[in-house]
């Protein structure tokens, strides 16, 4: 290309992008005029003296508005019988979380007398600041009453002069604690990262463990954590927690239940939390807390210090009972509202340490500190959209138009794979997408206007797809995973979008959002969130060894658009197992590198086998609920739950269970063990 040709191709990209330029300030100034306008009449209403007058009754009528709001969140009356169910269940599993957990006589015995390779000492630190005497002792009476005996716990006590007490009750349990109690009164009250730093320095422990002043812990949690110390090597741990109130255990609020390690989890909340046991060497030099990042010091530490570890071991017990009283963060969030902007504060510091930049982090619908993070998308790579289609002319048709009208992402193209489709209406629809007629381009090796290499027809300027449409003929019988692969074989993008033809976009940005996660180079592949067309679930990450046949099934299943899912997991994208090939992203080169879809898998299971493969080099699936469409499941297939259909999944199921025996085995990782396997609302394992 010459320097003239090549300033002209500059040229014309310049005045593209200053034409969507002007186009979005065109709009921008249209929204901000009738934003002025609304505004205007609203204050005019507001300032009418009927309107002051009628406040009771609108106040009255808003209540009522508010429940039945309530009641379609839920997914309407049966969406309440389903959720007091699932009430009556959680409570009858919870008696097995409280003091009924803790160690008999015998099994206490058994973990007293354990003696591992490696009897690691615990520095647990604990910063004091005015602690009720009820909460402080018993917080040191759960220390005490440990199993494993190798620790020590670090007090630093910042409390004022009308709070004496606490040290007067401190020095008593260090008395009787045979040296393993280590108390220093500060000078001052220097808030909640200084005061925990001078703790640390009390510390002469392998492993450190943070301890809030007014919480519990449960009496064989130190021995679960030195026992993954020895068997696994572990440098950080964590384990399950919950709230209580009342000053009993037994009385908890939430239960929370937790996955493994999930770094994009982490970023967008901190789900870790307590209780954190990690080794000091982890620190390798840097401050324990850090003082601008106060209310969320501990997400700032959680961040770098799980950067830095070899080995994060989740323990999946309930061992850590966080206390809940006014003033405390597990109170809720208003009682520290400066702990929101730390938090965003220790995530932007953490992306950055990973070399990303111009991002955005903004809270969520289901709480403050549970973030959207908004990645740069680098460049305009191509995606190429893969679509499978045998007749089912309006379903295909619904999918292409919301794809065109809808996206805001501009640089893709559209492969549909024609599958021995028999319809005329089908026919007629690919003529009307190519421009010319699809009859005779199908019928002939060469045809005018249309590019009939191997099989493939483009659409001409005429077409409804001019310039990023193609159609490629799969003639064998149906197989989902040979269709897409073909179909990928003549892709031109960078990114491959498997989607099916009964989807339909409600998101413009949906490809935007996708792709700033497939972009990232430890990520697999990218899933949306799908939903039926009553706005109920379909799809928000797969969780293997779900369901009836142990393989695989979907979380939040059929679960109101409005949910905001367990502890808020419909409102940030997270890491999961696996994610449906219905509407699923993935770079070109890792969808090549692991051979495409396994072929042997014709209909079914394909997409999570093609999900663990992609797990299996290391990298992480990504589900994200801000890119949304309809998925009108099985209206071009049928169901699979009886005959022929049926027998074929059987088998695939099978093959999928032999070949995946030792994953299953271990559990999905994003799914803690105490969730029941039968149901895909996070229900609790009933009680033995």
């Amino acid at each position: 290309m010459s320097d003239t040709e090549r300033g002209e191709e500059y040229k014309e990209a310049y005045q593209r992008e200053h034409l969507k330029n002007a186009e979005l300030a065109s709009r921008i100034a249209e929204l901000e005029f009738k934003n002025d306008e609304l505004e205007f009449k609203l204050n005019r209403i507001k300032k009418n003296p009927l309107w002051k007058a009628s406040r009771p009754a609108r106040d009255g009528m808003h209540w009522m508005l508010r429940q039945k709001q309530r009641l379609s969140n839920c997914g309407g009356p049966k969406g309440v019988i389903r959720r007091l169910d699932y009430k009556k269940r959680e409570r009858e599993a919870m008696k097995q979380f409280g003091t009924d957990s803790f160690p008999d006589e015998a099994r206490r015995r058994l973990e007293e007398e354990t003696v591992f390779p490696r009897m690691v000492r615990i520095s647990i630190l604990v910063p004091l600041y005015n602690t009720p005497a009820e909460f402080l002792m018993e917080m040191i009476d759960s220390v005490m009453k440990q199993t494993y005996s190798n620790w020590e716990l670090c007090l630093a006590d910042g409390s004022d002069g009308e709070h004496s007490y606490v040290e007067r009750i401190c020095r008593e349990y260090q008395d009787k604690s045979q040296g393993r109690i280590i108390y220093s009164r500060l000078l001052k009250n220097a808030g909640i990262s200084s005061n925990t730093n001078e703790c640390y320095k009390l510390a002469g422990g392998e492993y450190i463990g943070l301890l809030d002043h007014d919480d519990v812990l449960h009496p064989s949690v130190l021995y679960e954590y030195v026992k993954a110390i020895n068997e696994q090597g572990a440098d950080y741990l964590y384990c399950d927690e919950t709230t209580f109130k009342s000053g009993d255990i037994n009385k908890m609020l939430t239960m929370h239940f937790k996955p493994d390690y999930a770094p994009d989890n982490l970023r967008a909340n901190n789900y870790i939390c307590h209780f954190s046991v990690f080794s000091r060497e982890l620190l390798k030099g840097e401050k324990l807390f850090r003082t601008r990042f106060d209310g969320s010091q501990d997400h700032d530490m959680i961040l770098r210090l799980t950067d830095n570890a070899k080995k994060i071991v989740h323990v999946p017990r309930l061992m850590y009972y966080w206390r809940s009283h006014a003033g405390s963060t597990a109170g809720g969030i208003d009682a520290k509202p400066y702990a929101i902007e730390a938090a965003k504060g220790a995530v932007a510091d953490n992306l950055r340490r990973h070399g990303y930049e111009n991002f955005q982090i903004t809270s969520t619908r289901a709480f403050e500190t549970i973030f959207k993070i908004r990645y740069e998308i680098m460049g305009n790579p191509k995606i190429s959209i893969i679509i499978p289609n045998k007749d089912h002319a309006g379903d295909l048709e619904r999918c292409i138009n919301s794809i065109i009208e809808k996206s805001t992402y501009d640089n893709y193209e559209i492969i549909i794979v024609e599958n021995n489709s028999a319809t005329s209406e089908i026919k007629n629809y690919y003529t009307r997408l190519l421009g010319y007629s699809y009859e005779e381009a199908a019928a002939s090796d060469k045809k005018e206007g249309a590019d009939c290499d191997g099989g493939i027809l483009t659409a001409s300027e005429d077409g409804i797809g001019a310039g990023r449409l193609s159609i490629v003929k799969f003639k064998g019988k149906f197989n989902y995973s040979a269709v897409n692969n073909l179909g990928v074989s003549y892709a031109k993008g960078e990114y491959i979008l498997l989607l099916n033809n009964d989807t339909e976009v409600i998101t413009v940005n949906w490809l935007e959002e996708l792709l700033m996660y497939a972009q990232r180079e430890d990520v697999g592949a990218v899933g949306a969130k799908l939903y039926y067309g009553d706005r109920t679930i379909q799809h928000a990450g797969v969780v293997i060894g779900l369901g009836a046949h142990r393989t695989a099934g979907h979380t939040h299943y059929k679960q109101p658009r409005q949910n905001l899912g367990y502890m808020g997991r419909l409102c940030y994208a997270q890491d999961v197992t696996a994610v449906t090939g219905a509407c699923l992203l993935v770079k070109k080169s890792l969808y090549d590198g692991v051979r495409g879809l396994d072929e042997s898998f014709e209909v079914s299971l394909n997409d999570v086998d093609f999900c663990l493969r992609l797990r299996n080099k290391g990298l992480l699936n990504v589900f994200t609920p801000f890119a949304e469409l309809y998925h009108y499941e099985s209206v071009s297939r049928g169901s699979d739950d009886n005959g022929e259909k049926a027998e074929r999944y059987n088998r695939e199921a099978e093959r999928f269970r032999k070949k995946w025996k030792k994953e299953l085995e271990a559990g999905d990782p994003y799914y803690n063990v105490n969730f029941s396997l039968d149901r895909s609302d996070f229900s609790l394992k009933p009680t033995v």
